[in-house]
């Protein structure tokens, strides 16, 4: 019987191994494309750096806050904290493009159509993430918190630093909860979870979400369940697309099975 040659791996059809001189020189030309991007992108996010806090800003003093900058560089520093952050938010795609262009050579085809998929659902689902705390989140935790203090004598005067930080790290953490369903699949497709673990995960689940709902929204069933509901979903999500990640695994496996056997 005739033997069935085996399919070339990505790395095997660029025609030869790259040396190690070659792959550094390909990070040093792909990280200097990134740095330079990041620079262009920080100066011209550093031009509108007043109109970029004011529309961070404009969503607290439509809730009555105030804002103040306590030492006299915070302002300034602040203008170039969340100018370095828009940049990098911008750069992101350049920055996955990049980083899978370098592993790519390295990566068979379906490893390489995974670490691709992984890459742009990874961002659209946290570029949802943030969305949703924008719009929905965010707007009940600063209601909540500018009335904490009524009946009292005590005014609500925030420094601008720390109102900007707090808002970031809200976006942050709802971006990386919005990545739990891309989470799911890669842990599945790496081995290291299965989707009936998280079937058995899932009462005990929805319980934590709604607690970390609670504690996070202001203290009424509607503001609980417009932030638990989202959650529950994508942990949902994340289990069905485990399961999807699995039946492909188990088919790619019969494939490679009968493949050699064939040989």
């Amino acid at each position: 019987m005739q033997k069935k040659k085996s399919k070339p791996s990505s790395s095997q059809n660029t025609g030869e191994v790259m040396s190690l001189t070659g792959h550094l020189k390909e990070l040093r030309n792909r990280l200097a494309v990134v740095i330079v991007l990041l620079v262009a992108a920080f100066l011209v996010c550093l031009t509108n750096a007043q109109s970029l806090v004011e529309l961070f800003t404009r969503m607290g003093t439509g809730y009555g806050y105030h804002f103040v900058y306590i030492s006299p560089q915070e302002l300034l520093m602040e203008y170039f904290s969340i100018s370095l952050v828009i940049a990098l938010v911008v750069c992101l795609p350049v920055i996955a493009w990049e980083v899978w262009r370098f592993v790519q050579p390295g990566l068979r085809r379906r490893e390489n159509q995974a670490f691709a998929m992984a890459l742009i659902f990874g961002m659209i689902f946290f570029s949802l993430g943030v969305a949703f705390a924008y719009k929905v989140s965010m707007p009940f935790i600063l209601y909540f918190l500018i009335h904490v203090g009524d009946g009292s004598q005590i005014t609500a005067a925030v420094s601008v630093q720390n109102y900007i930080s707090f808002l970031l790290t809200v976006f942050l953490v709802f971006g990386c909860v919005f990545e739990l369903p891309v989470i799911s699949v890669v842990l599945t497709w790496l081995g290291v979870i299965r989707s009936s673990w998280l079937k058995k995960a899932r009462k005990p689940a929805i319980v934590l979400i709604f607690l970390v709902s609670a504690i996070i929204t202001p203290p009424d069933v509607v503001s609980q369940i417009m932030v638990a509901l989202p959650m529950i979903l994508l942990f949902q999500l994340g289990i069905f697309l485990s399961s999807l990640c699995e039946k492909s695994k188990k088919k790619s496996a019969a494939e490679e099975d009968a493949e050699e056997e064939a040989v």
